[in-house]
């Protein structure tokens, strides 16, 4: 009998395997050595395809940018709802993959993915109006309120043991052993709140821009 074929390597398959990796042991478990082996390949054929491990992970990067949405900048929206829609988007796609966000929030660099996100979203402001300059600002503000949202969990970052908030020390966290359990609804409804005021905010400054237009 013919001896069964390995699957052939190639980038993408190594680019899924290295995030599967990191999604389940974080940046640090990813090195050449244990991808191939994952692959069940030898170390040196990766480098057909990849000198580095950092290389490795700004694809992983850009392989996670790639699952953002950007219709909503092209259908038709306003401003303000495809920005709400597309950071919904970003968010979710951090979400599934918390461990890549450091090497996201470096920026885009050459990463054609997060490129296109940027450019996309810049391009966005500027059609509706914003002058260039705020344009820049909006969506490096964006980047920053959606990437520390998915730093971390809010509420998941308290135990849930009563005893660790000593209303002696702590009167005011008589609940905050219960926050963990109703983790993502809190994260969300926070995420929520945060992207509304955000937007008002840049609401009223787009009024704003309109009027000094018309001076």
């Amino acid at each position: 009998m013919a001896r069964p074929r390995k699957p052939l390597l190639s980038t993408d398959r190594i680019v899924e395997t290295a995030r599967e990796l990191v999604d389940r042991e974080g940046l640090a478990a990813v090195s050449t050595r244990r991808l191939a082996a994952e692959l069940g390949v030898s170390g040196p054929s990766l480098y057909n395809h990849f000198r580095t491990k950092d290389q490795i992970l700004e694809a992983v990067a850009d392989s996670v940018s790639a699952l953002v949405d950007l219709a909503m900048f092209e259908d038709g929206r306003d401003w303000r709802t495809a920005l709400h829609d597309w950071a919904v988007s970003y968010r979710a796609a951090l979400r599934d993959h918390p461990n890549i966000v450091p090497v996201l929030a470096r920026g885009p660099g050459r990463r054609p993915a997060a490129l296109r996100l940027a450019d996309a979203v810049y391009g966005a402001m500027v059609d509706a109006g914003w002058p260039p300059a705020q344009a820049t600002s909006i969506g490096a503000l964006m980047r920053y309120f959606i990437m520390g949202s998915a730093l971390g969990s809010f509420a998941g970052g308290f135990v849930d043991d009563a005893s660790a908030y000593d209303p002696a020390d702590y009167p005011h966290l008589g609940q905050a052993h219960l926050l963990a359990e109703q983790q993502e609804k809190i994260d969300e409804r926070a995420f929520e709140a945060g992207l509304t005021a955000l937007l008002d905010g840049l609401e009223r400054q787009y009024e704003q821009v309109g009027q000094d237009v018309q001076r």
